[in-house]
């Protein structure tokens, strides 16, 4: 991603987590309890009753990715 797509996120992440400040404390929650071969699962219902769900299994390289979220989240 380049920078200029970045700087376009940045303000709707921050009203995203402003919005949601719940999901924060749940990532940053889980980055010290997620371990490999964890399940993190993803369910979405839509306003007309339709579903998706999604989940991993995590691996040695998700768990540096989710540990470095929880330290800037904790910030």
């Amino acid at each position: 991603m380049n920078p200029f797509e970045m700087m376009k996120i940045k303000p709707l992440f921050e009203t995203f987590t402003q919005d949601h400040p719940k999901l924060l404390m749940f990532i940053a929650a889980m980055g010290g309890a997620v371990d490999k071969d964890s399940i993190i699962e993803m369910k979405m219902t839509t306003s007309d009753g339709q579903t998706m769900k999604t989940n991993i299994k995590v691996n040695d390289n998700d768990l540096e990715l989710f540990q470095e979220l929880s330290k800037l989240i904790k910030k």
